[in-house]
């Protein structure tokens, strides 16, 4: 394990929130120098969509973290947990997850976490292995570790209570299930998102009683989208996928403010943050241009998780389009069939999926943001001709696509 015990606790808490405690992480970790014998990191995961974003690789990052100094890294998949519906921020009862989308979202982030972590030093587990084996007796015996009052101290819980919303009994489970999964694990360290304070702390609670030592509790603060307001979250469209294709991840990463980039600095690459005070103080002093500096965390993010190449090319790509204002290099191309009258342009706009419907893509007409063949629209009622040659269609700054018309048959 590399670096002094200071410089390794730099490197574990750089961009955390809370550490519970700071004293017993460095105790963990001078006792596994002396020793030899790395800690046990556990990051739990529900597999409750089927991909990963950015938002998901800070917590990610952090295991590469402890990874980089020799430690072992479980990655849990609470296929078990999954069923029964993580409550936390919910201000009503989450649905559970069936048996057949768990094992789906499960195959899917197995596949995509290894594009940070090696997979030869993750350890990847199924809470269902011991969860699904306890009895009715040992549930009994684990729901007896906690009480009532406990549980009314997480704040969701206790807003619910107090506006008389429903509580189901299950939801006090997940708490406790997660944290028996660190007694299970023998876990030193839990690794969390701010929103799961509560839910970290049970397992620190509930380990003494099972003569295990407590873990230490480690979280990171919810990535903000590119919107810079709301946290990343797919139902808020303001997520850069981990899967998107490079020249689409490394244009929404420069979509996003001068402000939220040193965030992503932070939470998104493997800087110190002495190297990231350093670019901030370029930037300031006016040595290096905040676009350069963007352009350097797209390229950083891009080949973390598609390589090096395709960064460099994903960046020439942008400053062709965005810059030199020209059409991607690979443009996509769609049919559209048009009948013998012709067709709305909104309805073409529909078809390839640059709206939801009509009104809306009405709206993007008069907001001054849909092109053909690079003059703006502005007709809401501009029609395509069946006959018509190919055209591009163009929305905002990304959304591009070569449409070919085609008679419908009638």
């Amino acid at each position: 394990m590399e670096g002094t015990i200071a410089d390794q606790l730099a490197y574990l808490t750089k961009g955390c929130v809370d550490v519970v405690r700071e004293s017993e992480l460095r105790s963990k970790l001078e006792l596994a120098a002396r020793t030899r014998k790395p800690l046990v990191v556990k990051v739990g995961f529900d597999p409750t969509a089927p991909d990963l974003h950015l938002g998901h690789t800070v917590l990610i990052r952090k295991m590469k973290h402890f990874q980089d100094l020799g430690h072992t890294v479980i990655f849990l998949i609470g296929d078990f947990t999954g069923l029964i519906g993580d409550p936390t921020g919910r201000s009503k009862t989450r649905p559970p997850l069936t048996r057949a989308e768990i094992d789906e979202n499960a195959e899917t982030y197995k596949r995509q976490v290894f594009t940070l972590l090696d997979p030869a030093r993750t350890v990847v587990e199924f809470n269902s292995r011991w969860l699904g084996a306890l009895t009715s007796e040992q549930w009994i015996q684990l729901t007896a570790r906690y009480n009532v009052a406990q549980m009314l101290e997480r704040r969701d819980f206790r807003q619910r209570y107090d506006k008389g919303l429903p509580i189901g009994i299950h939801e006090f489970l997940y708490p406790l299930a997660q944290a028996y999964d660190s007694v299970q694990l023998k876990a030193d360290v839990e690794l969390g998102g701010t929103d799961q304070l509560f839910n970290l702390n049970v397992g620190r609670d509930i380990m003494s009683a099972f003569g295990l030592g407590p873990q230490v509790v480690m979280t990171i603060p919810l990535l903000v989208g590119l919107d810079g307001v709301e946290k990343m979250a797919k139902s808020s469209g303001n997520v850069v996928g981990i899967t998107d294709p490079p020249d689409e991840m490394f244009g929404k990463l420069m979509s996003s403010s001068d402000a939220l980039m040193w965030s992503y600095y932070e939470l998104l690459t493997d800087l110190t943050m002495e190297e990231i005070g350093a670019l901030k103080t370029r930037v300031a002093d006016g040595d290096l241009h905040p676009k350069r500096a963007k352009l350097d965390l797209g390229r950083r993010i891009v080949t973390d998780f598609h390589s090096a190449e395709a960064a460099v090319e994903a960046e020439l790509e942008f400053e062709r389009r965005f810059v030199g204002k020209a059409l991607p290099s690979k443009l996509a191309k769609q049919v559209v069939e048009v009948p013998a009258n012709g067709i709305r342009l909104v309805a073409v706009m529909v078809d390839v999926g640059f709206a939801e419907s009509n009104s809306a893509a009405t709206r993007l007409i008069v907001q001054g943001s849909v092109r053909v063949d690079g003059e703006r629209v502005s007709d809401r009622s501009h029609r395509v001709a069946a006959a018509a040659a190919p055209f591009v269609l163009q929305v905002g700054k990304r959304r591009v696509v070569r449409v070919s018309p085609r008679l419908a048959a009638s």
